[in-house]
């Protein structure tokens, strides 16, 4: 997770809520997500990569 770009650990997040993936899963780009400071972007509209 370390070499996500913040824009596309974000959009990773979203997806991983989508798709009801595992909620470890999820806690560990939480996590990152804290690590990076960056939790007040999780609301923020993204742009689709690719």
């Amino acid at each position: 997770m370390k070499q996500l770009s913040d824009t596309l650990l974000l959009q990773s997040y979203h997806k991983a809520i989508e798709l009801n993936l595992s909620q470890d899963f999820i806690k560990q780009i939480e996590e990152e997500i804290h690590e990076r400071s960056i939790a007040h972007l999780i609301n923020k509209k993204l742009n689709h990569v690719g």
